[in-house]
């Protein structure tokens, strides 16, 4: 855990953003498997770890905006939890940890909140995300099932969305630290791409040095030699020559924050030409997105200007044609990058992704589209010094989305589908990395991982 002065300044500073009545943190519970004690591995709320920073089931906070004064609630383990747990802290312990001077058992929770809204107090609580919570948080406050999320306070969603996409000094090692881990996940994963080799045999061996070097993964490895698939996590296919690997995988530290790192990597350790061709298109839409970042800019912007550098690669392989500026504007290019640039990335692999994507992606300023593949867009708002962001831009040849456009016969001023028609079987490429905005620009994350076409044949080499 980070110090307790840590957590206390993060709920004094939330204080300040919301104006009367109690904030309340569930914490998250113990989730079952197949029966009742046969859990899933237990992940904390990435909110009340921000402000509460206790990685453990069965608590809530609250802090009381009218007093500022802060209540944890849970109860001091028994015996029989002992027998099978071990020794565990007081709750007493556990508030001095994160900087909170009263603790009571969560029977007086209900009593707490009952409290507040008798008094004519107004309860702020972020929206849900788990059926569990949905139900506590009804049964607490006297909620329809139906109306948890439409009531939770748009004032927290706000206040909260402010502090977490700052990261501090603290949580910027925390992801370096776990950028370092994804070098040893995707270096080895590339020493490992051969022909005749199963795809969960590489999977489940980074997902091992996850656990052996951090806390796991940071969300479920997408490893696939089908890359046309964005989110594939079938692991079953054998490794073949003349096909790519797409390796999207992330580790997760002991504080819960993540990586997101995304490598493609010719198996048997060698780009052919066409592989070659396009790979160094993606390569220059990530590298020249990164080199754009810098505070001020709107994170759209740079989105539309890596579309436009796909496009124009495109359009001198004869793949697509005419005018990369007006291929770009009609929207010609999302058949072959259909996905937003990036992300925010922190304590969620999808930063804060469970507040609602309108409220930290987008503003007043800079609206979501709905156009295909830019509706894709998880934000485009102006970056601002401190945000961590992803930049992950990539070429995909999507045999059924090929199939739909040309039989609809758009964008045919733009699209050579003749010349696409030859690249059915070619899957897809992404280039992702973690990227710091710094008071002047941009810092990428960790350890460089190989990216260049040299840089991935020598280490695929060595291995």
């Amino acid at each position: 855990m980070f110090p307790s002065s840590i957590y206390k300044d993060r709920r004094n500073r939330l204080k300040n953003e919301i104006q009367g009545g109690l904030i309340f943190f569930p914490g998250n519970q113990e989730v079952s498997f197949n029966y009742p004690a046969n859990t899933y591995a237990f992940r904390q709320d990435s909110s009340f770890l921000y402000f509460f920073g206790l990685d453990h089931p069965d608590l809530a906070g609250v802090m009381d905006l009218d007093t500022g004064k802060d209540i944890l609630f849970g109860n001091d383990v028994e015996i029989g939890d002992i027998i099978w747990m071990g020794k565990q802290p007081t709750m007493k312990s556990r508030g001095e940890e994160i900087g909170v001077e009263e603790t009571l058992p969560m029977s007086k929770l209900a009593e707490t909140l009952q409290s507040a809204l008798t008094s004519g107090r107004k309860i702020h609580y972020l929206p849900p995300y788990r059926g569990e919570t949905v139900i506590q948080i009804s049964e607490l406050l006297g909620i329809p099932l139906s109306g948890i999320r439409n009531q939770a306070s748009e004032e927290l969603i706000r206040g909260v969305v402010k502090l977490r996409m700052k990261k501090d000094q603290l949580e910027i090692q925390e992801m370096e630290s776990m950028v370092d881990v994804a070098y040893l996940m995707h270096t080895t994963a590339m020493k490992m791409a051969r022909p005749g080799t199963i795809e969960k045999e590489i999977a489940g061996t980074i997902e091992g040095i996850a656990l052996a070097h951090a806390c796991g993964v940071s969300f479920p490895v997408i490893l696939t030699i089908n890359g046309q698939t964005l989110h594939n996590h079938y692991h079953g296919n054998m490794l073949m020559t003349d096909r790519m690997l797409v390796i999207d995988a992330g580790a997760e530290s002991e504080y819960h924050y993540a990586s997101d790192i995304t490598r493609t990597v010719p198996v048997g350790g060698e780009f052919n030409y066409r592989q070659k061709e396009i790979y160094n298109i993606v390569l220059k839409a990530n590298m020249e997105a990164i080199q754009a970042i810098k505070p001020g800019v709107a994170f759209r912007d740079i989105h539309l200007m890596a579309g436009r550098v796909i496009a124009g690669g495109l359009i001198d392989l004869g793949i697509m044609k005419g005018n990369a500026d007006d291929a770009v504007a009609a929207g010609a290019h999302t058949m072959f990058f259909p996905h937003g640039l990036g992300h925010p990335i922190g304590l969620d692999v999808h930063d804060l992704e469970g507040v609602g994507e309108g409220y930290i992606g987008y503003d007043n300023e800079i609206q979501r589209s709905k156009e295909f593949g830019l509706g894709f867009l998880r934000f485009g708002r102006r970056l601002q010094e401190d945000f961590v962001m992803t930049i992950e831009p990539g070429i995909y040849f999507i045999p059924e989305l090929i199939d739909i456009w040309r039989a609809e016969g758009k964008f045919t001023d733009f699209i050579n589908y003749d010349k696409v028609e030859k690249y059915k079987d070619f899957g897809g490429i992404r280039i992702e990395d973690d990227v710091l905005v710094t008071n002047k620009g941009y810092r990428v994350l960790g350890k460089p991982i190989p990216k260049t076409v040299e840089e991935i044949e020598d280490i695929m080499r060595i291995g």
